[in-house]
């Protein structure tokens, strides 16, 4: 994944927004791991251009997890049944 693929609403995989701290960071990690949906990881607390693409994305707020996918659609703070719902269509088969 290019640096540039990274900051953008169409990126080319799913992208996980979050940190290393968060407690729903930590859960929607859970939700991909059962699902078995790979993702690139960025970590807003050591990646200023990934800070400023949540803002952006956010509205100035800097939640996470904030995930991007690559039909451009995006979840922010999301429960698990909802990103479980959305990360089925994105499911890789073995």
């Amino acid at each position: 994944m290019s640096a540039t693929d990274r900051y953008t609403l169409h990126p080319s995989q799913i992208v996980f927004y979050g940190t290393s701290w968060c407690g729903d960071c930590r859960r929607a990690r859970q939700v991909f791991a059962q699902n078995q949906v790979p993702y690139v990881e960025i970590d807003i607390d050591s990646d200023p251009k990934g800070e400023a693409f949540v803002k952006q994305v956010n509205h100035g707020s800097r939640s996470v997890p904030t995930i991007v996918f690559p039909d451009g659609s995006t979840l922010t703070e999301p429960d698990n049944a909802t990103l479980a719902a959305h990360l089925r269509r994105f499911k890789v088969s073995a």
